[in-house]
């Protein structure tokens, strides 16, 4: 059996109310574009959806595969669930023939769907990337796996396919089981398995004759060490830890004593949770069950949360007021612990050993300020703190600082080098903006996160490396850094900003991983030396302009995943562009996309596009010849206008006369319009 590609899912989605039948009261909930939000992976494609009676989301799985058997295995999982009362488990609904799309792939019309409670939260490895620097976080993660692992140890049903992309975190932190695909009930009891798992989360032995309730017994033990250890070092997942893979690989399991992150865990074994859990994986290894032990010893000790002294940075009237000076007219607070201000004219400067605080703005317009030593008694810089110290040309922060918070260093023009301690995690907004002197800086492995304008306008920044640590790059990160010819984005990454990259004249070449699932607004608008780009299959939006004035890009390919070509000039002005591949998985081309690419001079617009936007080709000047699939039932104003080199348009039969106009306007005289 064929099915719908996923492009067609979606436009059938749109109006769910008349292409389903049981679920005729659920509507597609939409992103921020107006486009269905949904996710999709090599079996299937999920869909939020809304009950409009009750208001109760849902998600709702399309399949883009065939399955063999799915119908039946569907049937019997969903008897067994409903009976199971549990916060790790959802309820499912399998309908056979349920959802009307009308497919050119396919000779039937109605296909099925999986039903399921819509989980806000997100999926374990993406949680744990973010909370590296959050001891109590990642120990009271393992803790809840190690929860969850022995509740399914004790239950006669099987996930199948246990891995940290199948199991979300919600947003309170509690843990639920997702993708039954591979899912053992009793009443499967003789049958073989469908699947069998993912290789670095199975035991190297199982096989498709390995179903019974003991399949998880070794992914359970095996996630639970991993996590375990992240927990009492952090640095273990930056060491080992790959894209869809903890800290143990397939090859390590070939032969354990020779691998390196078990001798690495082994290290910690003087920790009694850890030691329990190692002699867990051990025989869940040699025996491939855990059927002889007790699921209780799944059961860690509740960690205990610990209290945090919040040390202040702002500067309070009370201080002020209050405030005492030492022989060089700098201020501090009566305690001594903070640092007030230091006098505009001091041309170096040595704070007193014992300081934990340098207020909000305490150095800011020091202009002959040249050098400073900050003590290691110190642990927070306030916003601002030596925003404006122009002359200052090096800095050293201690390992006792975890945040460098917004425009710190803000317009210290002569900042050419900045050592930063492995304890930082945050990089505030503007931190370094106007930090025209900097000419390379090393990000450490715990920082997961860089605000905001965070370098923004350092123009001598030529080299830069973001650790595996970084999820998020925010917007106008890297803008004017004129000087940055290349940098690789780590798999870690799943967002990268609005004009994160904007105007970095000197970019020839950047990697995008995998994990990168967005673009954002003119991410890379004006790299003029950029030449080629690829764009991973994780991507399911492209931004507004975010290729814009790229004009030596030469050549781009989108990925299927991607489902819109935004416009507002997404790859406009892009005036070295020959060719680009747009997938069957694009419904719409967007205002401007493509305008002013002057060399570009064929493109294949595929049968999932059904609309194209205002202006959307204008000014494409070596365009001949262009063929607009069936599917398109809307073409914006001005779209082929000043395609001087256009001789042929192909629409579609049954396109409305005023469309045929649209198309010939103000384009060459002997344009041929063809239906």
């Amino acid at each position: 059996m064929n099915y719908p590609l996923i492009s067609e899912y979606i436009e059938a989605i749109r109006s769910a109310e008349d292409n389903f039948d049981k679920l005729s009261n659920l509507r597609p909930v939409l992103d921020g574009n107006g486009n269905p939000i949904m996710s999709s992976g090599n079996f299937a494609v999920v869909f939020k959806m809304k009950d409009i009676v009750t208001d109760r989301l849902f998600a709702v799985k399309c399949f883009i595969k065939n399955q063999e058997g799915r119908s039946e295995r569907y049937a019997k999982i969903a008897d067994e669930l409903q009976y199971v009362s549990s916060p790790y488990i959802l309820h499912v609904r399998y309908l056979e023939r349920e959802f009307f799309v009308d497919s050119a792939n396919c000779d039937e019309e109605e296909f099925p769907v999986l039903v399921m409670d819509w989980v806000d939260g997100q999926p374990l490895d993406a949680y744990l990337r973010q909370h590296l620097d959050d001891t109590y976080g990642l120990q009271m993660l393992a803790y809840s796996f190690c929860r969850m692992g022995a509740w399914l140890l004790s239950q006669p049903f099987a996930h199948g396919d246990l891995k940290p992309d199948n199991i979300l975190v919600r947003d309170d932190g509690t843990l639920v089981l997702v993708d039954y695909d591979g899912m053992f009930v009793p009443s499967m009891k003789g049958e073989t398995a469908t699947e069998t798992g993912s290789p670095d989360f199975r035991h190297p032995l199982r096989t498709e004759q390995s179903f019974n309730e003991h399949i998880d017994d070794f992914s359970i033990a095996t996630i639970a060490l991993s996590l375990k250890s992240i927990a009492l070092d952090s640095q273990l997942y930056n060491k080992y830890a790959a894209p869809d893979r903890l800290l143990f690989s397939v090859v390590d399991y070939s032969d354990i004593g020779q691998s390196s992150a078990y001798q690495a865990i082994v290290r910690l074994s003087s920790d009694t949770d850890l030691s329990l859990l190692l002699s867990l994986f051990l025989l869940a290894l040699s025996k491939n069950s855990l059927g002889s032990v007790s699921f209780r010893l799944m059961l860690l000790q509740e960690p205990v949360k610990p209290i945090i002294e919040m040390l202040r940075t702002d500067i309070t009237y009370e201080e002020r007021k209050n405030a005492v000076e030492d022989t060089y007219c700098a201020k501090y607070t009566e305690d001594r612990l903070k640092i007030i201000r230091c006098p505009l004219y001091m041309s170096e400067y040595i704070i007193k050993e014992g300081t934990k605080i340098i207020g909000d703005e305490a150095f800011k317009d020091c202009k002959s300020l040249t050098s400073i030593n900050i003590p290691n008694s110190v642990t927070s810089i306030g916003e601002g703190a030596f925003s404006g110290c122009r002359s200052i040309n090096s800095i050293s922060i201690p390992d006792s600082v975890s945040i460098i918070r917004d425009l710190t260093f803000f317009f210290c023009r002569s900042l050419t080098s900045i050592k930063i301690p492995n304890s930082l995690t945050i990089i505030g907004n503007r931190a370094f903006d106007c930090c025209s002197s900097l000419t390379l800086i090393s990000i450490p492995d715990n920082v997961i996160t860089i605000g905001e304008g965070a370098f923004l306008r350092c123009i001598s920044l030529n080299s830069i490396k973001i650790p595996n640590s970084v999820t998020s790059i925010g917007d106008y990160a890297f803008k004017y850094c004129e000087s940055l010819n290349s940098i690789k984005i780590p798999n870690s990454v799943t967002n990268i900003g609005k004009k994160a990259f904007g105007n970095c004249n000197s970019l020839t070449s950047i990697t995008i991983p995998s994990s990168v699932t967005s673009i954002g607004d003119y991410a890379f608008e004006g790299c003029v030396s950029l030449t080629t780009i690829v764009i991973p299959d994780s991507v399911t939006s492209i931004g507004n302009g975010a290729f814009a004035i790229c004009e030596s890009l030469i050549s781009i390919t989108i990925p299927n995943s991607v489902t819109l070509i935004i416009g507002d000039n997404a790859f406009a002005f892009c005036e070295s562009l020959t060719s680009i591949t747009i997938p069957d998985s694009v419904t719409s081309i967007g205002e401007s996309a493509f305008r002013n690419c002057n060399s570009l001079t064929s493109i294949t617009i595929p049968s999932s596009v059904t609309s194209i936007g205002d202006y959307a080709f204008e000014g494409c000047v070596s365009l001949t010849t262009i063929v607009i699939p069936n599917s398109v039932t809307s073409i914006g104003n001005g779209a082929f206008e000043g395609c001087t080199s256009l001789e042929k348009i192909l629409i579609p039969k049954g396109t409305r006369s005023e469309m045929q106009w649209l198309l010939g306007y103000r384009c060459k005289d002997k344009l041929v319009v063809e239906i």
